[in-house]
């Protein structure tokens, strides 16, 4: 299993939350449930041809992301062919996010996920829903996905900052359950692109 970091123009912090792909990555080598192929985390652009190499793709930020059409093309060319790509607002990236899944699945708009989805239940179950680490705009925190043949090929966790909550010891103020979760969370998305 390898992840890679989705780079994006658009004056968004793509390279935000820093430490936390190395410590999933990390979380699930010492768990032993999936054979992990890498230390640390590759970046990739949606044209780039080492986007074939990862089957998970990891986008955050505070700020706007831009795609061109070929980008879009190539992204989705990704996507179809098995591929997964989770985005987590960083705190201000919603906006801009949401037209770049419009504009990858005009057909299949961003659906938000039922509790009773096999993401929340596997191999922590999360009856609830998502983890909320950071209030933000103080709403709950909610998944939305782009589903494909009964596939998620798009997730986007809002409001809860999941990046944030796998971020080493002490670069926010977490308490240690808000972090354990959010790894348990992290766990589950990763789980979920190797079995589906």
């Amino acid at each position: 299993f390898t992840i890679a970091r989705l780079k994006y123009t658009g004056g968004g912090d793509w390279y935000s939350d820093e430490t936390s792909l190395r410590n999933l990555l990390r979380a699930l080598r010492e768990r032993g449930d999936v054979r992990v192929g890498q230390e640390q985390e590759a970046v990739v652009t949606p044209t780039d041809p080492e986007i074939w190499n990862y089957p998970m793709l990891f986008m955050t930020g505070h700020g706007n992301v831009k795609l061109s059409q070929d980008e879009v093309r190539a992204l989705r060319s990704y996507l179809d062919a098995g591929g997964f790509l989770w985005a987590d607002d960083n705190f201000g990236m919603d906006k801009s996010f949401r037209e770049v899944a419009r504009r990858l699945y005009p057909e299949s708009p961003l659906v938000e996920l039922p509790f009773d989805h096999p993401l929340f239940h596997h191999p922590t179950a999360f009856p609830a829903g998502a983890p909320k680490v950071h209030e933000h705009d103080g709403g709950s925190a909610r998944v939305f996905a782009v589903i494909r043949n009964g596939r998620i090929v798009v997730l986007y966790t809002f409001d809860c900052d999941i990046g944030n909550g796998i971020e080493d010891l002490g670069i926010h103020d977490d308490p240690p359950e808000k972090r354990a979760a959010a790894m348990k969370f992290a766990i589950n998305i990763a789980t979920y692109v190797v079995t589906h």
